[in-house]
């Protein structure tokens, strides 16, 4: 992320520095929807390590069930690795075509956010 992007988002933010900026999951947290109801959350790990340093990835299981609800996260140590993860929106994991943004911002949506990451990817 550019410099200059991070401090306009941090006046945005209202946060101080790059490291208070960067501290929180928004930009490296990743929500995965779509899974099969096989996938765990190590088979989600492996699929995300190629785009980076992975501090967790959880597929979400349903409590009283013990089956896994069809969706997880995975949160990345740097903003970037969580981009690259979204460069391809709908990736296969296990066989099934999954769904994946940055968990913050919801679905992906036309607009300002996605010229924001567009911006971004670019540099």
């Amino acid at each position: 992320m550019s410099q200059e992007i991070m401090e306009n988002k941090m006046v945005i933010n209202g946060t101080n520095s790059v490291s208070e900026f960067t501290r929180g999951t928004t930009y490296t947290k990743i929500f995965v929807g779509g899974l099969p109801w096989e996938t765990r959350s190590d088979s989600l790990h492996r699929y995300f390590e190629q785009f980076g340093e992975i501090k967790e990835a959880v597929v979400i299981i349903d409590r009283s069930t013990g089956r896994s609800k069809g969706y997880g996260f995975v949160t990345f140590s740097d903003p970037g690795s969580a981009t690259r993860a979204c460069q391809n929106p709908y990736p296969v994991i296990d066989g099934r075509r999954a769904n994946c943004n940055l968990a913050a911002f919801g679905p992906q949506k036309k607009g300002i956010i996605n010229c924001f990451w567009s911006m971004i990817a670019c540099h």
